[in-house]
């Protein structure tokens, strides 16, 4: 056979996973297209799981080793922001592809956590922390991992959408059907489904699960580590109900809702109404990614916070409290199997919050047992994300 017809019938069998590096942007659809990141082999993957995570999380986790190396892709895709009448956005994530895998690999989607950089988000894995050890965990034993970045970060250009639920709901919603278009485009078939998040990803997953279950798409698991399920009670908590360890950074958590509620509902002048004068211009700072100096934002909340809202009437009939109230994705009736992983000494999540959706599902009769609350023991809020992402791995892995 002449070379030319064997080098053909080489690249012909070449998985178009592997090509991809080789195109630049590879278009899909009309909406959807992809890049390849980058390649890890096992051996990075096993220096993320043996040295990098325990240096982020502070505590030391036996993970099952990395088996193959991993293509990772940053995939760009069109998408909605529901609370502004359905406004056409661009929005990117990312999709990492085993090398060696099932032939119909299970699929995994991560949701991310509060992040300060616009590029610590999962399709700039280099910048992430958790997303590594997720596509280490998963994706390094043969999983298909998806993750989006929010709206907002990432090469999005939108204003931060954070803890903004129904735009949570259409980005990830949205990663998913791209993903599986880019997937087909490789020639590529996925298994069962399953969702994980930690932090403000544990949110984000249970109000993607809300979606995914209102829109008959079927869901073999879903976890969550350290998860705000419900906005109103954490941010009652800092304000009225404060503990010892409570996290100096929970002022962000006031800063990036308040100043994302304005922008995404619509509510000029609500960001001023909840943040005191004196810090107003450096909280906007740091909510649109400008350069700041990080010691000039208070730690006490009695600082940097109107005191108006330590009054738990006002706080709850304020434009801001009743729209935070609204932020709950637990309050439905879960057909999916959930496991809501909380840490006893988490800086940020109470144990009362952690178990709240099981608390929830359970006092609805004769109690809805589709929801279970798992201790990681006494963690931080880093450490039960760490503790608690070897434990999803084995529980999703069951047939």
């Amino acid at each position: 056979m002449p070379f030319r017809l064997i080098l053909l019938a080489l690249l012909l069998i070449v998985p178009a996973a592997g090509r991809a590096q080789d195109k630049g942007a590879v278009r899909v659809t009309s909406d959807v297209s992809y890049e390849f990141l980058a390649r890890w082999d096992a051996d990075r993957l096993n220096r993320i799981l043996t040295v990098d995570t325990p240096k982020f999380a502070g505590v030391q986790v036996a993970y099952t080793p990395a088996q193959t190396s991993v293509r990772l892709y940053r995939v760009t895709y069109a998408s909605v922001v529901p609370e502004r009448g359905n406004k056409p956005i661009t929005a990117t994530g990312l999709l990492a592809v085993p090398e060696a895998s099932d032939k119909t690999p299970p699929m995994v989607s991560y949701q991310h956590g509060t992040v300060y950089g616009k590029q610590e988000v999962p399709s700039f894995p280099e910048q992430s922390p958790e997303t590594q050890l997720m596509i280490a965990q998963f994706a390094g034993q043969g999983d298909v991992l998806i993750a989006a970045d929010y709206f907002g970060m990432g090469l999005s250009t939108e204003p931060e959408g954070y803890m903004v639920k129904a735009s949570h709901q259409q980005a990830t919603y949205d990663m998913l059907l791209a993903s599986r278009a880019v997937l087909n485009d490789m020639h590529l078939t996925t298994g069962r489904l399953s969702i994980a998040g930690w932090s403000q990803g544990g949110f984000v997953t249970m109000a993607f699960l809300e979606k995914l279950e209102s829109a008959g798409v079927p869901v073999a698991a879903a976890a969550t580590a350290s998860a705000p399920v419900d906005v109103f009670v954490a941010l009652n908590g800092f304000l009225n109900f404060p503990r010892k360890n409570d996290a100096a950074w929970v002022n962000s958590l006031f800063i990036l809702s308040a100043f994302a509620f304005e922008n995404y509902y619509g509510v000029p002048g609500l960001a001023r109404s909840v943040i005191s004068d004196t810090y107003y211009d450096v909280a906007r700072k740091a909510y649109e990614r400008e350069p700041f100096n990080v010691a000039d934002v208070p730690t006490d909340l009695h600082r940097l916070i109107r005191p108006d809202y330590f009054d738990a009437q006002y706080f709850a009939a304020s434009a801001y409290g009743r729209l935070v109230a609204q932020t709950q994705a637990y309050r439905w009736i879960i057909r999916t199997p959930v496991r809501n992983y909380y840490g006893e000494t988490d800086e940020a999540i109470s144990t009362g919050l952690g178990r709240l959706a099981m608390t929830y599902q359970q006092a609805i009769g004769a109690g809805n047992g589709k929801v279970e609350a798992v201790s990681t023991g006494p963690t931080s809020h880093r450490g039960t994300f760490a503790t608690a992402v070897p434990q999803w791995k084995t529980w999703f892995d069951k047939p």
